[in-house]
């Protein structure tokens, strides 16, 4: 049962969110950044065709779209740095740097393999005509893909890459279960604490709330004076 009671008990620990807080958004945009870039390496291979690798590219992003996330979250940071001996310095004074970079790397894993597909999609939506153009103007495939087709292509999914962001805001709470200090992280700490779980449950829903919501909101914005301008 909520009470004014239980929010009062739960207020005194209010300093683990705004600690959870920080931890999220440094997860996401940290995922979002490697995401991109494994992306962006996926989604050339798997459109060079160059055997085997388009092969393993392809394997890859299937494992990792048919496999639920806190499986990949545990093979990450229990089987892949097991043995692995990391700094354990802070981040920001709280964030244990030995569990947040398992974090960060299971959820760029796991984002690139969705993200190579958006941005697959966005250069094959570019007009090979362009890339015929480009040639017999001498310029190289590299010198296509870099100066002509990924311009566009980048623009054209932009929304995706940025929906992606709000995801990644939104699964980073799985990262709670191997101790990173994140929102859920102090759900968690403070009903240990207090006894109370619907309080810190409420609390947490209200600060994903205000993070997601409003970033939709700017990325929707966007969306549409892009479109208006491709009108123009």
């Amino acid at each position: 049962m909520l009470s004014s009671a239980g929010f009062a008990k739960t207020w005194q620990y209010i300093q683990l969110f705004k600690e959870g807080l920080i931890c999220t958004l440094s997860l996401s945009a940290l995922t979002v950044v490697f995401g991109f870039i494994l992306a962006l390496i996926i989604a050339l291979v798997r459109l060079s065709k160059v055997k085997p690798f388009d092969w393993l590219a392809t394997a890859y992003v299937e494992v990792f779209r048919a496999t639920p996330m806190l499986v990949q979250l545990f093979i990450v940071y229990y089987v892949i740095f097991a043995n692995a001996t990391l700094p354990t310095f802070k981040l920001f004074g709280f964030i244990r740097f030995e569990r947040f970079l398992p974090g960060v790397v299971a959820l760029s894993m796991n984002s690139g393999a969705y993200l190579s597909e958006i941005i697959r999609a966005g250069i094959q939506s570019i007009d090979v005509g362009q890339t015929e153009a480009s040639r017999s103007l001498g310029l190289t495939g590299v010198q296509t893909m870099k100066n002509i087709i990924l311009p566009q292509a980048i623009k054209n999914i932009l929304p995706a890459i940025a929906n992606e962001f709000v995801t990644i805001i939104k699964e980073s709470s799985i990262c709670y279960t191997i101790g990173v200090q994140e929102i859920m992280y102090a759900v968690n700490a403070t009903k240990g604490a207090t006894y109370r779980i619907a309080e810190p449950l409420i609390i947490a829903t209200l600060v994903y709330f205000c993070l997601t919501f409003p970033t939709s909101k700017i990325i929707a914005f966007f969306e549409r004076r892009m479109s208006r301008g491709d009108k123009r």
